[in-house]
């Protein structure tokens, strides 16, 4: 995972613009959002990247924890977010001081892909260890086997077409693929899942899990699960 955190605490091309952007963090922040069942939750992002809905997501719960690996960007957490006492940036080795048994909602989304198997186990079982016996465990915008990258630039593009910034979003994919995005997409890959092979990888953390009715975020080929102790 580190060559990809080094890559997101660059200065990279994956948004084709800030209205992209923006509307990408939007997206994300009102589907977490729809997971917190009370207004007294304690929410945990794990990987959060910049976050930047997330007061939103704080004005819906009791605390916001925003747990990033990207020092860059979790310095710009942290300076965004000063003034709302109900946010929390934390790195991930802070989670794992954490108190047990202590959060009602974690959101792992966009993330799995970048992990490798068995560091995605060992992010399990840190949330495992904080999220409370009634808490919810959302994995979402997991990769599938069967599903390449044209689905990807499909969605993309829907999304685009739909927001007003189509010309952007095509301009941005060739910079993309002239980017070291691509170059690193093709030297480390990117982690796939099938529905009943991480059903049984969240099983094996202690987690009963089911698919979401829809993923997180604008990409409907991706998949979500919703998991439980």
């Amino acid at each position: 995972m580190d060559e990809w955190i080094d890559y997101y605490d660059s200065t990279h091309t994956i948004y084709a613009s800030r209205l992209h952007r923006d509307l990408h963090f939007e997206v994300i922040a009102r589907d977490i959002i729809g997971y917190i069942s009370s207004p007294d939750a304690v929410v945990l992002d794990y990987a959060c990247g910049e976050a930047l809905s997330a007061e939103k997501v704080a004005d819906a719960c009791a605390k916001l924890y925003l747990a990033e690996p990207a020092p860059g960007v979790r310095g710009r957490l942290i300076a965004r977010f000063a003034p709302n006492t109900k946010i929390r940036v934390r790195s991930l080795d802070d989670l794992r001081k954490m108190d047990e048994d202590t959060v009602d909602l974690v959101v792992m989304n966009s993330v799995a892909q970048y992990m490798t198997p068995q560091e995605l186990d060992s992010a399990f079982d840190v949330v495992h260890r904080l999220l409370k016996p009634s808490g919810r465990f959302v994995l979402g915008d997991i990769l599938r086997p069967e599903v390449g990258m044209t689905r990807d630039v499909l969605a993309l593009l829907r999304f685009a077409a739909r927001h007003g910034f189509l010309r952007d979003a095509l301009i941005g994919l060739i910079s993309t693929a002239l980017s070291d995005y691509r170059q690193l997409r093709n030297k480390v890959g990117l982690q796939r899942y099938g529905e009943d092979e991480m059903i049984a990888k969240l099983g094996a953390a202690g987690f009963s899990a089911t698919r979401a009715p829809r993923n997180i975020g604008h990409n409907p080929w991706r998949i979500t699960f919703v998991a439980h102790h």
